[in-house]
């Protein structure tokens, strides 16, 4: 995972974010397929007493699946 950007102001902290991985086990009831995937999201989390305690999140769930072949590219 490798954060791509990182802006604090308040008690909100807002974290774009790439993941990237091969698809070698079972996910969500799709069985491996070997391929390697990129998928981006953006988390915003809000802070108190040093901990997150709410946290807002974004993910290309779509985007995956159509890496791994399962959705159709459009």
């Amino acid at each position: 995972m490798t954060i791509e950007d990182q802006i604090a102001e308040g008690d909100r902290v807002v974290t774009r974010w790439t993941a990237r991985g091969t698809h070698t086990g079972e996910f969500q009831g799709i069985p491996p397929t070997g391929k390697e995937v990129r998928v981006a999201g953006t988390n915003i989390d809000r802070i108190a007493d040093s901990k997150v305690v709410e946290c807002w999140s974004h993910v290309d769930e779509l985007g995956m699946m159509q890496q791994l072949g399962v959705v159709p590219v459009t």
